[in-house]
C-alpha cells in the first residue's frame, strides 16, 4: 500500500544550511479513504532517515499553544516544529486524522485510528526516504494515535513519546471515570465541529457557532436532537455513543481506547510518557508506565510536573504558582523539542541520552513554598524535582486516614459507629473548582484554586464563598499538623455510603488546607486531587447493580495520583459531596440508563464511621527523613 508524494504540491521552507522542504500528499487507507499527509524532509539529504510520526485531529500545519516554550509563549505551527526536527537529520511526517482538515472520510471520534495509523507506518516504511526506524510523538489526541497504532505491531516502530494521553483504560478516565461521564467530551465535540469538519455545510457551522454552549449545559439532561450537536450529526452520535455506554463491554477494550488489554504489541518499542497533576489523564500515564515498564526492558521513562494539559512551560495550575524551575525549559531540558530529540536520538539513532533524562521517573513534589501571595495574584505554594528507580516511588507507605466524628480526619479508627449524611439535589449540583481537566474551557478550568466560589464561576450560586460552608458538602480534616507530611503517588478512598436513592455519586477531594494569613486571611483551601464513584458501579464495571434505599456498602474513588508536602501548620483535608459538575455529569438518582434524559429526584446520601465500617482515605506517606535525599539532577 504505497503511493508517491505529489510533485505537484511541494512547499519549501527557508532554503540555505538547514532548509528543509515539504510534500503534501494523500495516504490511501485500506478501505480507500485518503488522509492528507505533510513529509518534511532535509533539503538535499542523501539517503534514507529515521522517521518521525504526529497523526492529529487538529490541523497538520495550525497554530497549537501547546508547542511554546517559556522563553517564546507565542503558540507554533506544527509545521514548525516538523521543521526543527527535519533540521536536526529526520523525515517527519504529519498528518489529519480521517474526516478532520484535510482528510477524507467521516470522524469517529477516537476510533478507527489504529487501523488507519497501522497504514501509515506501513506507507512511510516503503518510502525511499525512510530507514527503516520509526518514532512517534504528540499530545492529548495525537498520544492516544500512537497507542493506538502501536496496538497493531506496525513494521518499524521504534519509540514513541506519549504526553498527557494514549488512553490505558478511556472507561476508567479520559471519556468516563468511577462511572461518571467526562463532560469535557461534549465541549470539545461542539467546539472541534465548528473546526476542522470537513462535511458540515454552512448553515450547520453558522447555527453550531451560535450555540451557547453555557446554556446547553444549564439545559442537561440532553436527547439526541436536541443538543448543541444536532447540526452535526455525526459528532453527536458518537457523543451520546460514548454517554450511554455506562458498563465495560467490548466497545471499551478497542484499541484505540484500553491500551492496557494490548501492552504485549509494544514489545521492543522505547516509550517516553510525560504528564501533570492536573490533567485528566494523569492515571493513564501512571498506569501506561505500569502495565509497560514490567517487561523489564529498562525502555520506559516518565515524567510527572505540576501541571495542566499540556502546560509545562509556565509555571502555574490554575491560581498556584509552583516556582519557576517548574517548567520544563531549562530545568528537565533546553526546551520541549530538545527533549523530544534527545528521546529519539538515543532510540533511533543510538546516541546516549543527556544527564538527568535517562532517570526511570522524575517527578514533581509539590509544597514547601512561601505561602503568600505572588506579584501575579498566585498562592506560592513551591515545589522541588525529584527522580526514582520506579513508580509507585521506593520506600512508599500507604497509610490509611479515617473519617471521624466531628469532622475529623485521624490516623486512629473511631471507636463508636457514627454517620454523617447530606442532602443531594441533582438541580443544586457542587460546581467545578479546578482540578483534572481539559478542553472545558469556558465552562471548567484545571489547575488548583482555593476551594470558594464567586461570581463567573459557571454553576456556582450566590451567596458565594467557601465549598465547605455547602450543606451539600462534607468536610474532614486533620488538626494543624505537628510535623511536615509528604505524600507521592496514588490515592484511594473506601467509604461505607448509603442511600435513599437505588443509585448516586459520592465525589472525595483531596486538599491542602493552609492556615490564616496576612495575605490569605481565610485560608487557602488548594485541591490536589478528586474522584467520583457512581454507585451502581461499586461492585463491577462490567455487571452493574442498584442499591435497595438504606443499605450500607463499600464503595472505593481512585482519583488521580499526585505529589504534595503538608507543610507544619497546615492541615490534611478531604471533602465529599456527591457531585463535581460540569467536570462530570450529574446522577439523577433514579438508576435510569446512562445518558438519558428524565426525572431527577433528591437524595439522602449518608458516609458510615466506625470500627466496622471504618471510612477512610489512603494516602502514599513517604519518609521525611530522606525528602531532600533524591532531587532530579
Amino acid at each position: 500500500m504505497t503511493t508517491m508524494m505529489n510533485p505537484m504540491a511541494p512547499s519549501a521552507a527557508p532554503a540555505g544550511v538547514g532548509g528543509v522542504v515539504r510534500h503534501t500528499c494523500w495516504v490511501p487507507m485500506r478501505d480507500g479513504v485518503r488522509l492528507a499527509t505533510d513529509v518534511y524532509l532535509p533539503a538535499g539529504h542523501t539517503g534514507p532517515l529515521p522517521v518521525l510520526l504526529e497523526r492529529t485531529p487538529y490541523g497538520k500545519d495550525e497554530p497549537t499553544r501547546r508547542e511554546r516554550t517559556a522563553a517564546n509563549p507565542a503558540p507554533l505551527r506544527r509545521g514548525e516544529v516538523a521543521e526543527r526536527f527535519a533540521r536536526e537529520g529526520y523525515a517527519v511526517v504529519v498528518q489529519d486524522c480521517r474526516g478532520r482538515f484535510d482528510s477524507e472520510g467521516q470522524f469517529t471520534k477516537y476510533l478507527g485510528e489504529a487501523h488507519d495509523g497501522a497504514d501509515t507506518m506501513a506507507w512511510i516504511v516503503a518510502q525511499p526516504w525512510c530507514n527503516g526506524a520509526v518514532g512517534t510523538y504528540g499530545l492529548s489526541y495525537a498520544a492516544h494515535t500512537q497507542t493506538a497504532l502501536a496496538s497493531q505491531r506496525p513494521a518499524g516502530l521504534k519509540a514513541m513519546f506519549l504526553e498527557c494521553g494514549g488512553f490505558a483504560n478511556a472507561y476508567r478516565g479520559g471519556i468516563r471515570h468511577g462511572g461518571a461521564f467526562e463532560l469535557k467530551q461534549a465541549v470539545w465535540a461542539l467546539r472541534n465541529a465548528r473546526s476542522g469538519s470537513n462535511s458540515l455545510s454552512d448553515a450547520a457551522r453558522q447555527a453550531l457557532d451560535q450555540a451557547d454552549i453555557g446554556e446547553w449545559f444549564l439545559r442537561l439532561p440532553w436527547t439526541r436532537g436536541d443538543s448543541p450537536l444536532q447540526w452535526a450529526p455525526e459528532y453527536e452520535d458518537y457523543l451520546f455513543g460514548q454517554w450511554e455506554r455506562g458498563s465495560f463491554d467490548d466497545h471499551w477494550r478497542q484499541p484505540e481506547l484500553y491500551a492496557a488489554g494490548h501492552y504485549g504489541a509494544f514489545e521492543g518499542v522505547a516509550v517516553m510518557l510525560m504528564c501533570g497533576w492536573w490533567d485528566p489523564y494523569a492515571q493513564t500515564t501512571t498506569d501506561n508506565y505500569l502495565g509497560l515498564s514490567q517487561r523489564g526492558q529498562g525502555d520506559v521513562r516518565m515524567v510527572l510536573g505540576p501541571w495542566t494539559h499540556g502546560e509545562r512551560s509556565v509555571p502555574y495550575a490554575g491560581d498556584v504558582d509552583f516556582g519557576r524551575d517548574a517548567v520544563l525549559d531549562g530545568t528537565l531540558a533546553p526546551d520541549y523539542v530538545h527533549m523530544r530529540l534527545a528521546w529519539f536520538n538515543h532510540w533511533l539513532r543510538g546516541q546516549p541520552l543527556p544527564e538527568g533524562q535517562d532517570d526511570a521517573v522524575r517527578y514533581f513534589r509539590m509544597g514547601g513554598g512561601t505561602g503568600r501571595r505572588t506579584p501575579q495574584g498566585r498562592l506560592d505554594h513551591g515545589g522541588i524535582w525529584r527522580s526514582a528507580a520506579r513508580w509507585p516511588v521506593p520506600a512508599t507507605t500507604l497509610v490509611p486516614w479515617y473519617l471521624a466524628p466531628g469532622g475529623l480526619l485521624s490516623q486512629s479508627v473511631p471507636q463508636a459507629e457514627a454517620q454523617a449524611g447530606f442532602c443531594f439535589d441533582p438541580a443544586r449540583p457542587v460546581p467545578t473548582i479546578g482540578g483534572s481537566v481539559t478542553s472545558g474551557e469556558p465552562l471548567m478550568v484545571a489547575g488548583a484554586y482555593d476551594q470558594r466560589t464567586h461570581d463567573g464561576l459557571f454553576g456556582a450560586q450566590a451567596p458565594f464563598g467557601p465549598l465547605a460552608d455547602r450543606d451539600d458538602v462534607l468536610v474532614f480534616q486533620t488538626p494543624p499538623l505537628d510535623s511536615d507530611v509528604e505524600i507521592t503517588g496514588p490515592v484511594t478512598i473506601a467509604l461505607w455510603v448509603s442511600s435513599t436513592a437505588p443509585d448516586t455519586d459520592f465525589t472525595a477531594k483531596l486538599i491542602d488546607q493552609y492556615p490564616p494569613s496576612e495575605d490569605y486571611p481565610e485560608g487557602y483551601a488548594m485541591n490536589l486531587t478528586d474522584g467520583i464513584l457512581r454507585c451502581r458501579y461499586r461492585d463491577s464495571w462490567e455487571q452493574p447493580g442498584l442499591m435497595a434505599p438504606g443499605e450500607v456498602v463499600e464503595i472505593t474513588i481512585e482519583p488521580m495520583p499526585t505529589s504534595n508536602l503538608f507543610r507544619r501548620g497546615h492541615r490534611i483535608r478531604l471533602d465529599i459531596s456527591s457531585s463535581n459538575f460540569p467536570r462530570f455529569d450529574v446522577n439523577p438518582n433514579t438508576g435510569a440508563p446512562e445518558g438519558s434524559a428524565g426525572p431527577r429526584v433528591v437524595a439522602f446520601n449518608t458516609v458510615h464511621m466506625g470500627p466496622g465500617r471504618a471510612s477512610c482515605v489512603v494516602l502514599p506517606m513517604q519518609p521525611m527523613a530522606s525528602a531532600e535525599d533524591s532531587p532530579a539532577r
